[in-house]
């Protein structure tokens, strides 16, 4: 990277708030890529962006990439591979629905009877949480993170649980849907950025950076737009 002046970023650009990629500008939004940005200023780098899919971000990843942004979940199985920086965030899964039936879908056993339709994305945490916590609901497997939310407003779905920090951002820009309790969210997890395993040096850099930016507001101005005034740890 020193020599390259490269920073290998990769993310789905399928996660807002963290990463979206506009389908007709090919234009990147979202927390992580302001902050990619301001982690590339930093190196006196720029970014190129290495496009992946939840079920390929590891393969992707190990291939080539100097980090992964974009809402990337702390977990055990991704830790055997790769190592993490800080956490960026502390939340956990909590659902989201139409605002007329938050009463009806705010339990695990609510959500987990026959004939509700849970729908989740395909091959992240999302789709693990719903398949080990709904064995009695039918799961709805979505390949399109950019439409999934439309399938509940359309009533084609009953229910999504997905991050806390998702279903804010969408209960802000989706009128008929609402964040169940997403400061009270079924479980507890943490998202961070995904680096190599073995390089310390870049580990603790992009620690120190990202440190800065918790502080500073770079992390405040990136996140504003689309929490709003939520506060999330």
């Amino acid at each position: 990277m020193k020599s390259t002046k490269k920073l290998r970023v990769c993310t789905t650009g399928d996660y807002r708030p963290f990463t979206y990629v506009d389908p007709k500008t090919k234009k990147r939004s979202g927390i992580d890529v302001d902050m990619a940005e301001s982690l590339a200023k930093s190196l006196g780098a720029r970014i190129s962006w290495v496009p992946t899919s939840w079920k390929d971000l590891m393969p992707d990843f190990l291939a080539g990439c100097d980090i992964a942004m974009g809402g990337v979940s702390i977990s055990t199985d991704r830790a055997q591979q790769a190592s993490f920086t800080d956490p960026v965030l502390t939340e956990g899964k909590t659902p989201i629905t139409l605002c007329s039936k938050v009463s009806k879908y705010d339990t695990v056993a609510e959500i987990n009877k026959t004939g509700v339709r849970a729908i989740t994305p395909e091959g992240g945490t999302n789709e693990a949480f719903a398949r080990a916590n709904y064995p009695k609901a039918k799961i709805v497997v979505w390949g399109d993170n950019n439409t999934i939310f439309d399938q509940i407003v359309k009533g084609k779905v009953d229910v999504m649980t997905t991050d806390a920090s998702e279903t804010v951002w969408v209960a802000k820009t989706h009128p008929k849907l609402c964040a169940v309790h997403p400061m009270k969210p079924f479980n507890y997890s943490q998202k961070a950025y995904l680096l190599p395993r073995g390089d310390d040096d870049w580990q603790e850099y992009v620690n120190t950076w990202l440190n800065i930016a918790k502080h500073d507001g770079t992390w405040t101005a990136a996140t504003k737009p689309w929490f709003g005034d939520t506060t999330l740890r």
